[in-house]
């Protein structure tokens, strides 16, 4: 049984933090560490390639992380298979909780390149992936984020192809790539994600991604959806007390946490980054 299925049968469901880049960085998970963490948390995205090059001190920080962040995943991004299983290679000794495989970012910069949900065009590529992936990873449970589809939904297609990869985890973006965050998530879709998950791969666990703005939301959908738990990406910028169900956060409050997080940033990252 891996990480995910314990904490699903331990709390029956699960919160996580969605992978946003220069934002949810090793500083503000701390600050949610201080008042309201998900129950699961993933680093930055960070470059594959980049890390098999020279290049790598800088984008290694995107996987700096403080005990009191566990568990989380490292999520990892690229198109070769070989630099994947290379970093994944140097990164066990780290112990990361998992390896999350990033197929679902719909920047346009890294799409041009055939990166991200650009990948969900290649399938035997994405396989090869995650092969790769898994023969480094050891006893360290493997995932993908990913969305409905590059310019169509093809959710029985794309998703029936990921379940049969013996994934532990698959989190869905209730949206195709196309779309960006232009349009609302379809979570429809994201139901019948589950249905064949039932089907193909009963011990994969579903987190739904999309929209979630309250956790209050969050269990509504749930229980509608059949999903196992949800990642909050950009709710968690409107409410950064969202995992602790609290609202109503006073200015002082406000503050105190604020100075806390510029403290820890200082503290972290000194001049490697800047305010």
């Amino acid at each position: 049984m891996n990480i995910y299925q314990e904490m699903l049968e331990r709390k029956g469901e699960i919160s996580a933090l969605a992978p946003m880049e220069d934002v949810t960085d090793t500083v503000f998970r701390q600050v949610l560490c201080g008042i309201g963490r998900p129950d699961f948390f993933f680093t930055e995205f960070m470059n594959t390639d980049g890390y098999m090059s020279k290049g790598r001190d800088k984008v290694s920080h995107r996987l700096e992380f403080t005990e009191i962040e566990r568990p989380i995943a490292f999520q990892l991004w690229g198109n070769n298979p070989q630099n994947y299983a290379d970093t994944v290679k140097n990164l066990v000794s780290l112990k990361p909780d998992g390896i999350d495989i990033n197929i679902g970012c719909s920047v346009k910069n890294v799409l041009k390149s055939g990166h991200c949900s650009a990948l969900i065009k290649e399938p035997e590529l994405v396989r090869e992936i995650i092969q790769a992936v898994k023969s480094e990873s050891k006893d360290i449970p493997v995932s993908v984020k990913t969305r409905l589809g590059y310019d169509k939904v093809i959710t029985e297609e794309w998703f029936t192809f990921l379940l049969e990869q013996d994934l532990d985890l698959i989190t869905v973006h209730g949206r195709i790539s196309k779309d960006g965050y232009n349009v609302p998530a379809n979570w429809a879709e994201i139901g019948k994600v589950v249905k064949l998950r039932d089907e193909i791969s009963p011990t994969t666990v579903i987190l739904g991604n999309g929209d979630i703005n309250t956790l209050d939301q969050a269990d509504e959908y749930i229980s509608k959806y059949g999903i196992d738990g949800v990642m909050i990406g950009r709710g968690i910028l409107q409410n950064p007390w969202m995992f602790s169900r609290r609202e109503d956060i006073d200015k002082e409050e406000r503050l105190e946490v604020l100075k806390k997080h510029l403290d820890i940033f200082e503290k972290v990252w000194s001049d490697r980054k800047p305010f």
